[in-house]
């Protein structure tokens, strides 16, 4: 009995631990793809929203976006970097060299893109990780010679 009343004790702490999934820094902000704007033509193939509850929590919307239109992967992630600049998103460093990143103005997005073959690089090196769907979905692209990229959406830094 007493085991039951802790276990309902804590119940609420661990909701409010699933809904903080999201929030950085104390805000409660819920980065959606639909904040995003894409090259014409790009198609979100797959997404999962990735979530660390450690010391510094957060959520991220990771995904992988294909446009047949370009005729290579770096062609796609340049054409996103000319639509994000002419949308006046600022152009900041990705986590590693084959990633772009940026933010968008008022600095509430940080965005982070990389052509397939630059992600899977990354996951094959362990510089980071990806959910299965992403990587299997960044894999298949490449071997369908698909233009695709992967994206990383997360709240910005204000």
């Amino acid at each position: 009995m007493l085991g039951r009343r802790v276990s309902v004790a804590l119940l609420p702490a661990a909701i409010a631990a699933l809904v903080g999934c999201g929030s950085q820094g104390g805000s409660s902000q819920t980065v959606e793809l639909g904040s995003v704007p894409l090259v014409d033509g790009a198609k979100i193939v797959v997404q999962s929203r990735q979530c660390d509850r450690g010391a510094n929590a957060y959520c991220a919307l990771e995904a992988v976006v294909v446009d047949p239109r370009f005729p290579s992967s770096e062609e796609l992630v340049k054409g996103e970097q000319l639509l994000l600049k002419t949308r006046r998103w600022s152009t900041v460093d990705g986590y590693t060299g084959e990633q772009t990143a940026a933010e968008s103005p008022g600095h509430k997005l940080r965005l982070t893109y990389a052509t397939a073959y630059g992600d899977l690089k990354g996951i094959d090196l362990v510089w980071f990780q990806r959910p299965r769907a992403i990587a299997l979905a960044l894999s298949r692209a490449m071997f369908d010679r698909d233009s695709a990229m992967s994206l990383t959406l997360e709240a910005g830094p204000s």
